[in-house]
């Protein structure tokens, strides 16, 4: 049985390229081809679909947003992100939604065609620039993560609540402590995290609450 394969995809010259790869490769079967991630939600034939190719930089609602519906639909879809950006929290956030797949459009034809029977049988198919971003992206979690743990349980608190929006004298009444100490904890947190804000140090502590679900 050939692979059956659909295109999530706004530019027509590249979504045309792709319905040109698939139509010309044995072994591989066009289902459909769409243009938005709107198009795409109503009426992708996930039923008679393997393998769908889902661009990231959708207008309207992103890919990202598509592939997480469609794999909470779909779990048995396989979801391969094609992209011109290899931005580490894009390639993160696409993995998170339920891609197992993460290609550059520049990667030639034949390994798109790899891309696509390797997520069949089970793979996780990237680009090199891809797997190396990735490598790094998750080594930076770490470190964050090892960062964190070095904080107190005042410190924590008193960062939990700025991501909750909370105002430093909102933090000190809560807790029952002096505005003075609350500075004072935020200080020793930016040395722990080695920020020099309360935004740097909200995002490093949610991006570590994020990676580690």
């Amino acid at each position: 049985m050939p692979i059956r394969v659909s295109i999530v995809e706004d530019d027509q010259g590249v979504r045309e390229a792709l319905t040109g790869i698939i139509h010309n490769t044995p072994g591989l079967q066009f289902v459909a081809a769409f243009g938005s991630a709107e198009e795409a939600a109503e009426k992708l034939p996930a039923k008679n679909t393997d393998v769908a190719l889902v661009d990231i930089n959708l207008p309207g609602r992103s890919g990202i947003e598509l592939v997480g519906e469609l794999k909470a639909a779909h779990p048995k879809l396989h979801l391969l992100m094609m992209t011109v950006y290899e931005d580490s929290e894009q390639i993160f956030n696409s993995l998170q939604a339920g891609a197992t797949g993460y290609l550059l459009k520049r990667a030639r034809p034949a390994e798109i065609v790899d891309a696509i029977q390797s997520v069949f049988r089970g793979g996780s198919p990237m680009s090199p620039e891809i797997a190396r971003k990735v490598v790094l992206f998750f080594h930076k979690r770490r470190d964050d993560t090892a960062k964190i743990e070095q904080l107190t349980k005042r410190e924590v608190e008193i960062l939990t609540l700025l991501a909750k929006g909370s105002l430093y004298k909102e933090i000190a009444d809560q807790m029952g402590v002096s505005l003075d100490t609350v500075r004072t904890h935020l200080q020793h947190v930016y040395q722990k995290l080695q920020v020099h804000s309360r935004h740097e140090a909200v995002s490093k502590f949610l991006g570590r609450d994020e990676g580690m679900k």
